[in-house]
């Protein structure tokens, strides 16, 4: 196939051209080299020559109609990605997350700019869930509301109840749960998948909707501030500075190896299944908590670090977050392969290779949030 993938120079977009021209694709990479995530902005090396690279904003429609002019197959990742960040920079993120796409359907459906095209995959996002999947022992599967404020700063952090407001056990989440984000950022990948669906449904097309939890691996950006906790903490370890934890530390993530996001991209890239539309977790379905995430990595880089369990949150993050990985093994037949110790290992030695980025731009990320009102403290 000739595949666009929008957001290719990024982290998952790079590892993914590497695996889909090993089977033979033709790569074409639309990315704006955002300044917040990329330090360079060219490809590396080994893409360099090998696929075709427009180098442009996803919402410039000149550079965005050439980009899709002629592909069979689109991997759409281009977005803005800080769940935090996503609470006060507001505009900025529905107008690459969602007009970005509204520009890209529109191309789609009214130039017929792809006339062969057969297939949309979109990277959407758990966070679209919200806080997911709970048991109550009265009301049985319950899907809760954010969190109040006012009990978090009483460090009642665990989700209640919507129905008797009493206390919940976390369960898997699975795709049938109902839409709930709680950031702008999750609403917005909402809107993306949605889009993408209808679009693919109305014309006939295969459309897929991989719902990432939190990838991570090397490779990713060491140097942006609003994602990625493992690369907030590598930075602060290495520089043996101080690693606060929010909350109690119980808080849980469900870490997928960037290989296996991969490997579940190209599956679905490449599913023969041409009626298909719909949406799959792609996560492992175990979780693991900041508190041990933090111990780990400074432990492994000589446990220099002090590592403060503060009782700070910040509104709009979840608590708990695991997939139900049932869905895509059964229809994709996709399997995580590497669990999170081996794949925190991996990138904690890529990331030693690596120059530590100053902690100056962590420290202004967590000013920002609280300027705007979206800290706590318990």
């Amino acid at each position: 196939m000739k595949v666009l993938i929008t957001g290719g120079a990024g982290f998952i977009g790079q590892r993914l051209a590497r695996v889909l021209l090993a089977s033979g694709h033709e790569i074409r990479i639309l990315d704006n080299f955002s300044p917040q995530v990329h330090t360079v902005d060219t490809l590396p090396a080994d893409l360099d020559g090998r696929v075709e690279l427009i180098k442009a904003d996803i919402r410039d429609r000149d550079a965005l109609r050439k980009g899709l002019q002629g592909v069979e197959g689109i991997v759409h990742l281009a977005a803005e990605t800080g769940t935090g960040q996503s609470m006060y920079e507001i505009e900025r993120y529905y107008s690459v997350n969602v007009q970005g796409t509204a520009i890209m359907l529109d191309l789609l459906q009214n130039e017929k700019v792809a006339p062969e095209l057969t297939t949309l995959v979109v990277a959407s996002s758990r966070a679209i869930y919200g806080e997911g999947a709970y048991y109550c022992q009265e009301h049985g599967e319950v899907f809760p509301e954010q969190r109040e404020y006012g009990a978090m700063t009483n460090r009642h952090f665990e989700p209640a109840c919507p129905v008797c407001g009493t206390q919940v056990e976390m369960r898997a989440t699975a795709e049938s749960a109902p839409f709930k984000p709680m950031s702008v950022y999750g609403l917005t990948k909402q809107v993306q998948e949605q889009a993408i669906l209808m679009h693919a449904k109305t014309n006939g097309l295969k459309g897929i909707a991989l719902r990432y939890q939190n990838v991570y691996g090397p490779g990713q950006s060491l140097k942006n501030p609003y994602t990625g906790i493992l690369a907030v903490f590598s930075n602060l370890a290495r520089q043996a500075k101080k690693i606060e934890v929010y909350e109690d530390g119980l808080e849980s993530r469900d870490f997928v190896y960037i290989d296996d996001v991969v490997m579940a991209t190209k599956l679905a890239l490449e599913c023969q299944d041409r009626g298909m539309v719909d949406s799959f977790n792609v996560g492992t379905g175990i979780k693991t908590s900041v508190i041990e995430i933090a111990n780990v990595i400074n432990e492994y880089f000589g446990g220099h670090s002090a590592v403060e369990v503060s009782g700070k949150f910040r509104l709009g993050d979840i608590r708990h977050n695991v997939a139900d990985m049932t869905k895509i093994k059964t229809a994709l037949g996709f399997e995580p392969q590497v669990g999170f110790r081996q794949g925190i290992n991996e990138f904690l030695k890529w990331a030693s290779s690596e120059d530590p980025q100053s902690a100056d731009a962590y420290e202004k990320s967590v000013e920002e949030l609280r300027s705007k009102g979206l800290m706590g403290e318990s």
